[in-house]
C-alpha cells in the first residue's frame, strides 16, 4: 500500500505543478487548456491580450472587440498554426501582418467590419489550408492579387459579403482550391459577372450548394435569379462590349494616327514649299544666264 500512496502523492505533485507552470503562462482572464493553447473567446477584450506564450499554437480570440492587429503582432509566434478572430471589430488588416506566419494553417477573419482585401495582405503564407472571410457585411472589394502565393489554401470562405463583382484571377491563382463559398453576397449580373459566371460554371463541385446556391441581380430590373437559371448565352451582348481598357486603346490609337498624319502633312508641306523656292531660284538664274 505504500508504495502505491507514494506513486500517487508524485503524480499529484507532478499535475499540480504543470498546471501551475500553465496558469502561470497564461494570459490574465483567458484560459489555457494545454501548454500550447490560449483562449481568451469572449472575455470583453477590447485590444490583444498581454504576455501570449511564445510557443502559443492555437490562439482562440473570438467573440471579443478587438479593432485591429498590430503589425508586428506575428513576429513573435513562428508556431502559430491556427488563429480565431472571429467576431471582432476589424475593419482592415496592415499588410504584411500575416506574411510572417509561415506554419499558419487555419485562419478566420469572419463577422467583422473589413471592408477590402487589398494586395499583400496574408503575405505568402504558404501553409495556410483554410480562410474564413465570410460576414463581414463591408466587404465589397477582394483585389485580383488578394490571395496571390496562397499555394496550399484548399477551404476559402467569402460568403454573406458585399461583393457585387469578384476577378477570376483571385480566385485561378490558387491551385490547391476544393471549397469556395461565395452565396449570400449581391452579385450584379452584368458584363463584370460574365468572367466569373464561366468560372464557376466550369467550378461548380467546389460551391457547397452548386451554382444553385447562388444569386445576382438582373442590371435592367434588380430582380434576383439564381445563376441555375442562366447560362453563357445570358453574357452574349458582353463578347461585344468594349472594356475600359479597349476604349482608352481605341482613343490614345486615334490620337496616335492624328499626331503622325499632322506631323506629315506638315513635312510634306515644308518639302513642297522648298521645292517651290528652289524652282523659282532656279529659274532666276537661267534668265539672268540666257541675258
Amino acid at each position: 500500500m505504500l508504495p502505491c500512496a507514494c506513486w500517487l502523492q508524485l503524480i499529484l505533485i507532478m499535475l499540480s505543478s504543470v498546471l501551475w507552470t500553465l496558469g502561470e503562462n497564461c494570459p490574465a482572464t483567458c484560459l489555457c487548456p494545454d501548454p500550447h493553447t490560449v483562449d481568451c473567446s469572449g472575455r470583453g477584450l477590447t485590444r490583444l491580450p498581454d504576455e501570449i506564450p511564445l510557443d502559443v499554437r492555437r490562439l482562440l480570440l473570438a467573440d471579443n472587440w478587438i479593432p485591429r492587429i498590430p503589425s508586428d503582432f506575428l513576429v513573435l509566434y513562428s508556431d502559430l498554426v491556427y488563429l480565431d478572430l472571429r467576431n471582432n471589430s476589424l475593419s482592415h488588416i496592415e499588410p504584411g501582418t500575416l506574411s510572417t506566419s509561415s506554419r499558419l494553417v487555419f485562419l478566420d477573419l469572419g463577422s467583422n467590419n473589413l471592408t477590402e482585401i487589398p494586395k499583400g495582405t496574408f503575405g505568402e503564407s504558404r501553409s495556410l489550408i483554410k480562410l474564413r472571410l465570410g460576414n463581414n457585411p463591408y466587404l465589397s472589394m477582394v483585389s485580383e492579387e488578394a490571395f496571390l502565393g496562397l499555394t496550399s489554401l484548399r477551404e476559402l470562405e467569402l460568403e454573406r459579403n458585399a461583393l457585387s463583382t469578384l476577378k477570376v484571377g483571385a480566385l485561378s491563382q490558387l491551385p490547391s482550391l476544393r471549397v469556395v463559398r461565395l452565396e449570400g453576397n449581391p452579385w450584379v449580373c452584368n458584363c463584370n459577372f460574365a468572367n466569373l459566371f464561366a468560372w464557376l460554371m466550369e467550378n461548380s463541385h467546389k460551391l457547397p450548394n452548386g451554382v444553385e446556391g447562388m444569386e445576382c441581380s438582373l442590371p435592367m430590373d434588380g430582380r434576383r435569379v439564381s445563376l441555375a437559371q442562366l447560362s453563357k448565352d445570358s453574357f452574349r451582348e458582353c463578347q461585344a462590349t468594349l472594356t475600359l481598357t479597349d476604349l482608352l486603346i481605341i482613343i490614345f490609337s486615334g490620337i496616335s494616327v492624328s499626331v503622325v498624319a499632322i506631323m506629315t502633312s506638315f513635312f510634306l508641306a515644308s518639302t513642297v514649299h522648298c521645292f517651290q523656292r528652289w524652282s523659282k531660284g532656279t529659274k532666276g538664274d537661267e534668265e539672268e544666264s540666257e541675258e
